[in-house]
């Protein structure tokens, strides 16, 4: 059994739920304990994985959220920089599953975050176990 945090940036609530809730039945279903902490949003994820990563209480992470484009290019930054520190995270050794979606529209947020439909955050935790599968196999 493995430790793992979800790190939600909680800007949407109705869709982190979602989010959420598939990412938690996937890790509990895999017999491991599970943490929940929020961040104000995506921008805020990266960090607080990097903070939660040096108390070593964990041994995975899932990174959640949901960033929609608006009129300005704000949404290109939070996407980009998000994806960009949690790539950089993994990289570093973290075994992280990015379950932060990039939509263009609510719709499509919610078919990605709703546990009935393509589980998007299910997805994250599966990675994030992948991952640490991995690493424990190279160990």
């Amino acid at each position: 059994m493995a430790s793992f945090l979800i790190v939600e940036a909680r800007f949407y609530d109705h869709l982190n739920d979602m989010l959420v809730a598939g990412a938690r039945a996937a890790l509990e279903a895999a017999g491991h304990e599970v943490d929940v902490l929020t961040v104000p949003g995506a921008l805020e994820v990266p960090g607080a994985i990097a903070v939660a990563a040096e108390s070593e209480r964990y041994d995975g992470f899932v990174a959640l959220g949901v960033v929609i484009r608006g009129e300005t290019y704000h949404f290109e930054i939070v996407a980009g920089e998000s994806a960009r520190g949690i790539m950089a995270l993994t990289m570093d050794g973290l075994p992280i599953g990015n379950g932060i979606l990039t939509t263009e529209n609510e719709t499509q947020a919610i078919v990605r975050a709703d546990p009935a439909q393509l589980n998007k955050g299910a997805g994250a935790a599966e990675a994030a176990m992948a991952l640490l599968a991995l690493q424990e196999r190279f160990a």
